[in-house]
């Protein structure tokens, strides 16, 4: 059965709109593993517009399943999760103009250096997984670099107009799962997922974790943090071993 990490980024969001001290992501963490999360992920951008170094630290501490660290591929962000030691690091692509991530990392003609970047983390037995677009060139690219997942970028499924469009997005996705599995990758699903969304992967076979989190988030503003998970893990139990 694949695994629920719940992405707490925007409860820090909301926090920084008023540069105060609530809400806090780290509370949000222990609410979303009470609500049933296997994992926490948290996004450390360059520009700390949402989660904070301190938030990093005290969820190293704190956290009971297990900390996804996702970061842009710098050596200060290598320095940090040398220093943290997540249990998984993700790699992204990371643009300042951007509101959300918007594509998966350009792994192609990078192998060599990505390796490089991740072999440091790999001998602490940090997990690595990259995040990427559903890019045949992208999947075998990214299967030369050491890192033993990938996390497919549903973003663009997710925001297609239209049932022509939703299954052109979903049929690429489908493709490059099998693809990566066949190279022996791991794959984990994230970017725009939600209670509806999601239910197109029910029967889909060999999906080790689900990256979600604005629509968590956005249903806790009515039902709570906690409720908000356990009713996205509850659907997740109901999809194919």
């Amino acid at each position: 059965m694949p695994v629920l990490c719940v992405n707490v980024d925007h409860i820090a969001t909301l926090r920084q709109a008023r540069l105060g001290q609530e809400p806090d992501p780290v509370q949000g963490a222990h609410e979303a593993e009470l609500g049933g999360a296997t994992g926490i992920i948290v996004h450390l951008r360059e520009d700390r517009r949402h989660i904070q170094d301190r938030d990093v630290e005290l969820l190293r501490r704190t956290v009971n399943t297990k900390l996804n660290l996702e970061m842009a591929a710098t050596a200060e962000m290598q320095g940090i999760a040398l220093r943290v030691r997540p249990d998984t690091v993700c790699l992204v692509p990371e643009k300042r103009q951007e509101l959300t991530t918007e594509g998966g990392l350009n792994c192609v003609g990078r192998e060599g250096e990505l390796s490089a970047y991740l072999a440091p983390l790999l001998a602490l037995d940090i997990e690595a997984s990259l995040f990427i677009d559903a890019d045949p060139a992208q999947i075998e690219a990214a299967s030369k670099t050491g890192a033993q997942f990938i996390e497919i970028h549903t973003g663009h499924y997710a925001d297609a107009v239209g049932p022509a469009a939703r299954q052109a997005e979903l049929t690429k996705i489908l493709a490059g799962i099998s693809h990566a599995q066949g190279l022996g990758l791991k794959v984990n699903l994230g970017h725009g997922l939600n209670y509806v969304n999601v239910l197109a992967f029910a029967r889909v076979p060999g999906i080790v974790e689900y990256s979600i989190g604005h629509s968590i988030v956005s249903r806790a503003a009515y039902i709570g943090l906690r409720q908000a998970t356990r009713d996205m893990a509850d659907i997740l139990r109901g999809f194919v071993d």
